[in-house]
């Protein structure tokens, strides 16, 4: 505790800041995100398909996040954090107490989900910048386990109101919009730091062409895991949907104590081991989804499966690699923070193309077919870490 006390006390402000804010932001976040599918079926009581469709109002923003951060060119990346925290306030508050039609509802969580959208790569970039030279990835690790940490105790708040305290969706929605007010605050006081030019974020570089082909990979990969591996537990294992918040749960414990190990890992063994590492590890997991019912008793797979998905939760956050990654090659500093906006947008084209391809493979020809689509993107992801080169001053 003595050390971890030290490490506070040398911290820089503007690192105090950030992570503070993280810290308050996550919490916001979990609050919101651990009451929002209840909200919906008591307030509107949606058909599957108005459901689904919600979907398209979440993921749009991720693909317009480059036009929109380009419009805001005269933000730097600490104020664009900072504005894009009060764009989910405001989606927030709006669907807590302005949302009496489906209609509206769509229009507000746009918002909510645009400042979530914007603020992702804004986070990565503002981490690095705060890192020891050298130290990147173990930066990112400890952000991310403090959010990760932030999330368990937003579920944990949403239990303990709604089961003892009266907590209604209202106050909860309210709690998550001052959390975000908090946190933007927070960063409104970091130290303001140069804007891009609006041409920098509208623009591919030919140089960053194996970043964006890795960010490509991972909007396949986080697409399979999120809409089809909940499934796979839901329908082929017939598990309810307790199951899914308690393996939550579990991964996010994980993740606290593995985030930080997997910064370290990419500081002293490099991205072209982590990214080739989770590659094969990815395999192996799509292969236990996929085919463990087939090799193993009923309840051996599933529980392989369960096991699957805790580590599948736990390679999402191999993502910092990328990060890491495009800073090293950067030929200009400037150029990261639009060369990973430039990414979110990449990543959610792909996303939502493997979202629709893989359920008509589903309905088709079965639900294992999709995950040999898996391993497939894997194997693709392994041959394009080992191409992964860093310039000499990045060694």
């Amino acid at each position: 505790m003595t050390a971890l006390t030290l490490r506070i006390q040398h911290a820089s402000r503007e690192l105090k800041l950030f992570a503070l804010a993280s810290f308050v932001m996550g919490v916001a976040y979990s609050l919101f995100d651990s009451t929002f599918n209840n909200f919906l079926n008591e307030r509107f009581a949606l058909s599957g398909f108005e459901r689904s469709f919600l979907e398209a109002p979440r993921e749009l923003p991720g693909f317009l996040v480059v036009f929109v951060t380009a419009g805001m060119w005269f933000l730097c990346s600490r104020r664009l954090g900072a504005m894009s925290l009060l764009l989910s306030c405001v989606g927030c508050i709006l669907i807590g107490f302005a949302a009496p039609s489906y209609l509206l509802l769509v229009f507000w969580l746009f918002i909510y989900s645009l400042g979530q959208h914007v603020f992702m790569p804004v986070s990565s970039t503002i981490g690095m910048e705060l890192a020891a030279e050298g130290k990147t990835g173990r930066r990112l690790g400890q952000l991310n386990a403090l959010r990760n940490l932030a999330t368990i105790l937003g579920s944990f708040l949403v239990f303990l109101g709604f089961r003892y305290l009266g907590l209604t969706f209202q106050m909860t929605f309210a709690l998550a919009a001052v959390g975000f007010v908090i946190a933007a605050a927070l960063m409104f006081r970091m130290k303001k730091e140069e804007a891009q030019p609006a041409g920098v974020y509208l623009r591919l570089h030919r140089e960053y062409r194996l970043y964006y082909l890795l960010a490509v990979l991972y909007g396949s990969r986080k697409q399979l895991f999120i809409t089809f591996a909940p499934w796979v537990l839901v329908t082929i294992f017939k598990q309810p949907t307790e199951l899914l918040a308690q393996l939550l749960m579990i991964g996010g414990i994980i993740s606290i104590l593995f985030q930080p190990l997997l910064g370290w890992m990419i500081d002293k063994l490099g991205e072209r081991f982590v990214l080739a590492g989770e590659a094969v590890l990815l395999v192996g997991v799509c292969f236990g989804y996929g085919f463990g019912p087939d090799f193993l008793s009923e309840q051996a797979a599933f529980w392989v499966a369960c096991v699957c998905y805790l580590l599948d939760f736990s390679l999402m956050s191999v993502n910092m690699a990328r990060s890491t990654y495009m800073k090293k090659v950067a030929v200009q500093p400037q150029d990261v923070q639009p060369a990973l906006t430039t990414a979110v947008t990449i990543d959610h084209i792909f996303s939502i193309t493997i979202a629709l391809v893989g359920g008509v493979i589903w309905n088709r020809f079965g639900y294992q077919y999709v995950f040999m689509m898996g391993m497939v993107i894997a194997a693709v992801n392994f041959f394009a870490a080992l191409r992964i080169r860093l310039p000499q001053k990045a060694v």
